[in-house]
């Protein structure tokens, strides 16, 4: 018997591994959708190059021939031929009207308003020197007698007062002093042209020479026999009411006596003086304070009595307003 070698001895089996287990299955699972798929197509036969991924033929860039591009004609154009000339045709009066609206039916026209002019506002006049305020003298206490007539001229820039607001209503007055308010109140200045009318008592360069001009030619003054003025000299009563009559040109009464008969010394009125005296009388001019039937011809003129005097004949003038006061001597 012969001795045989033993077989040799079987390897032990080595478990599959995780990876080799899913590398199987997925083999099989794409064996059997291969399979799924190709049973879905039997219709069509088995066709391999169908299989996505399986020896599909690259597809080959499609080459549109090229076509030249057909040109498009020209339009030649058409010729402008003038237009027509057509006579001007004159339009109706009746086109020329305008059409008049038709009102709604049932609906009443309303007129249209007619514009009604508005009235240019009167404009407010500007402020004369006749509408300052006047100057509050500290000398003319509220009770003076003159208080009206002062602050009436005052506020016209007629009179005017000293350092202080002092007036000095008693105060005298001088021909050159009376000449420049006469001046003032009356606006007379003297005409282009005309000479100054030289005095020999008058310099040159005194101060009233414009305004004792100015008196003596418009009729208001005179001068003395010899071509003296006396500028200096205070003014009596009787020459401020015969300056006022002759510059107003004041008729004279038929009875220049009678008139000043209302007067207790009418008869210390001067001769020359009568006639023009007794025109002022009767014209409202003489302010006697503080007895009206005591004339005194020929005492100093004040201030205040000069100023009463000037506001009288301003009035008689028309300028200004009459002042009611006592003082006023009454036909």
């Amino acid at each position: 018997m012969t001795n045989l070698p033993p077989d040799p001895p079987s390897s032990p089996r080595s478990p599959l591994g995780f990876d080799e287990f899913i590398a199987i299955l997925v083999a099989f699972s794409a064996i059997g959708a291969i399979l799924f798929w190709s049973i879905g197509r039997r219709d069509r036969g088995f066709d391999w190059v169908g299989i996505p991924g399986l020896l599909t033929p690259s597809p080959s860039p499609t080459v549109s021939p090229t076509v030249a591009p057909t040109p498009v004609p020209t339009a030649t154009p058409a010729p402008i031929l003038p237009l027509p000339k057509v006579a001007p045709t004159t339009p109706s009066p009746e086109a020329l009207a305008p059409a008049q609206p038709q009102p709604f039916a049932g609906i009443v026209p309303v007129p249209a308003p007619v514009p009604q002019a508005t009235p240019t506002p009167t404009p407010t006049p500007t402020p004369t020197p006749e509408q300052q305020q006047p100057i509050a003298f500290v000398d003319v206490p509220e009770n003076h007698w003159a208080r009206p007539f002062i602050d009436a001229l005052s506020a016209r820039g007629i009179v005017s007062g000293f350092a202080g607001d002092y007036f000095r209503p008693d105060e005298p007055v001088t021909r050159a002093e009376f000449a420049a308010i006469l001046q003032a109140a009356f606006d007379q200045q003297p005409g282009s042209g005309e000479q100054a009318i030289a005095f020999t008592d008058v310099p040159a360069d005194f101060w009233g020479v414009p305004a004792i001009g100015s008196a003596i030619r418009s009729g208001f003054m005179q001068g003395y026999p010899g071509n003296i003025f006396q500028p200096q000299q205070q003014i009596p009563r009787a020459q401020v009411l015969v300056a006022l009559a002759s510059g107003l040109n004041l008729p004279t009464p038929q009875n220049p006596t009678q008139v000043l008969g209302i007067f207790g010394d009418a008869n210390q009125t001067p001769n020359w003086a009568v006639e023009q005296v007794a025109a002022a009388t009767d014209a409202g001019l003489v302010v006697n304070y503080p007895e009206t039937n005591v004339l005194e011809p020929n005492r100093d003129a004040s201030r205040a009595e000069v100023t009463a005097s000037i506001y009288q004949a301003l009035v008689r003038a028309g300028r200004v307003e009459p002042i009611q006061s006592q003082y006023v001597v009454q036909q």
